[in-house]
């Protein structure tokens, strides 16, 4: 399975077309058979991405006005059993925090899909645009009341796998915490590179692993690498495809 933040924002510029039908042929040609997408925010966005992945037949993902909700999508070709869409709420006020962010803050969520021998939860909480995962920092709130109620969405849900874009650091209590809470276990077993790209950070900001494949019990992750990891040919000559990279992971269930 893969999971790749397509960076679905801003909605112009950047060959954002150019990019997500690359993408998607590219996912389409991979060896992925289920493709968790974050930040397809758009119905635009939606097919773009989708219109290439002809080999995918089935597509989860809760409608709402704009575009698939929290701006989630899964692609599998495996027959998918049942989908639901978990949202995380308005969390509450914290210091240094402005309504607007937490109004967003309660646009994510997870979703959720069930195959026949396993359940894939794709995920994308808030940014921390602090890059400061401390429990003094003011995003730590923001992160713990969303972290709270995919904990009590991934427990009980074994064999499963949880992926996505948690814009929380590998290093951080936070998601120690969360691994602990959980029980998942991080199929790169602590050697993912820096997820998002130091080329779109501040001067001198240091790059984090922030995206994540894991897995419950009942579940083997083996074969682990990055996807698009290097700049692409593109129209408007050679750029990367987001500013993440993506992550791929063999993930097999017990028998």
């Amino acid at each position: 399975m893969a999971s790749f933040n397509t960076r679905g924002v801003p909605l112009t510029g950047s060959q954002l077309a150019a990019r997500y039908s690359l993408a998607g042929a590219l996912l389409n040609s991979g060896e992925a058979d289920v493709v968790c997408v974050q930040e397809v925010l758009t119905w635009w966005h939606l097919r773009l991405l989708a219109r290439p992945m002809r080999s995918f037949r089935y597509v989860s993902y809760r409608p709402s006005l704009p575009g698939p909700a929290g701006g989630l999508v899964t692609f599998s070709r495996l027959p998918v059993a049942g989908v639901v869409y978990r949202g995380f709420g308005v969390p509450p006020r914290a210091a240094g925090v402005s309504g607007l962010t937490r109004v967003r803050a309660g646009l994510k969520g997870a979703l959720v899909t069930r195959l026949d021998r396993i359940t894939i939860v794709n995920t994308h909480p808030i940014a921390n645009r602090d890059g400061d995962w401390s429990s003094s920092n003011r995003f730590y709130p923001l992160h713990r009341a969303q972290l709270d109620p995919l904990t009590r969405t991934v427990r009980g849900i074994a064999p499963a796998v949880v992926c996505g874009d948690f814009n929380i650091d590998r290093d951080s209590p936070l998601m120690s915490g969360f691994l602990e809470d959980t029980g998942l276990s991080d199929a790169f077993d602590g050697t993912c590179p820096p997820t998002f790209r130091a080329e779109y950070l501040p001067a001198r900001a240091t790059p984090h692993c922030i995206d994540f494949i894991l897995t419950t019990s009942g579940t083997k992750a083996v074969a682990t690498k990055v996807l698009f990891a290097a700049k692409e040919s593109l129209p408007g000559g050679p750029g990367y495809l987001s500013d993440h990279v993506g992550l791929f992971a063999s993930v097999f269930t017990a028998c």
